[in-house]
């Protein structure tokens, strides 16, 4: 069936054309009274292939993008161990009360973050469905890279507030660790941005889906226990608010 299909879409063509001439060799026409057929024939053909070329992109482009947006739910956020909300909780076991003002108002903006992060999983899903990739394509483009850019000032809020404080070592390998894995989803996305701007409009640039640091810098809270000089604590960098 799938064959059938296939030879239906790209083969109606060539076999019209091969069909047509012949019937005309049979029929003894002439070439100049056939010829005209044949190239409005080969037009039409050419045009429908870009068309369905075009299409095929679109949809393997809208099936890459779903795949990046399930991965980045699934991977940094709601209970994951390299959820950077996650890793923020870690911070309470910092002797730091004005530290776990931040950190507790990291926590309600998680709420609402995992919510639209919910929302926006189920709507791509259901009009994957639909196949009406040239519709939803660049709204859904648009909509993942603002989600991750929120994501990425927390991200950012972190490294600026560790630099300034001590953190558990596990606290630190465990940023690390989510620093490796969110960089390698950031430069997939990137390349899914350069190959979409190919076969799509679209505003975004690859550049500004930026990549996590890591902090291989940063003082431990172990290592200070064991004698260093701490730092002065910060009072800033609260929540930030969607």
């Amino acid at each position: 069936m799938n064959g059938l299909r296939i030879l239906l879409t790209w083969g109606w063509c060539p076999i019209l054309i091969t069909a047509l001439a012949v019937v005309s060799i049979l029929f003894d026409w002439e070439i100049w009274a056939v010829a005209p057929a044949l190239i409005i024939i080969l037009i039409i053909g050419l045009i429908v292939a870009v068309v369905i070329a075009k299409e095929r992109e679109l949809e393997r482009s809208s099936q890459r993008l779903r795949q990046l947006a399930g991965y980045f739910i699934r991977r940094f956020t709601g209970n994951s161990s390299l959820s950077i909300f996650t890793i923020i909780d870690s911070l309470f076991n910092v002797d730091n009360p004005q530290l776990w003002e931040w950190a507790r108002a990291c926590d309600m903006v998680q709420r609402i973050f995992d919510t639209w992060c919910d929302s926006f999983a189920d709507r791509v899903e259901s009009d994957v469905r639909t196949r009406r990739f040239d519709v939803y394509l660049r709204l859904y483009l648009n909509e993942l890279w603002e989600v991750n850019t929120h994501y990425y000032e927390f991200v950012e809020q972190f490294c600026e507030v560790v630099e300034k404080i001590e953190i558990p070592r596990e606290t630190m390998e465990q940023y690390n660790r989510f620093a490796m894995e969110y960089n390698a989803f950031a430069q997939q996305f990137r390349d899914n941005i350069s190959e979409l701007k190919k076969v799509a409009r679209t505003e975004i640039e690859p550049p500004s889906v930026k990549l996590a640091r890591e902090l291989s810098g940063t003082k431990s809270l172990r290592a200070t226990q064991e004698g260093e000089e701490k730092p002065p604590q910060t009072t800033e960098h609260k929540g930030y608010i969607l």
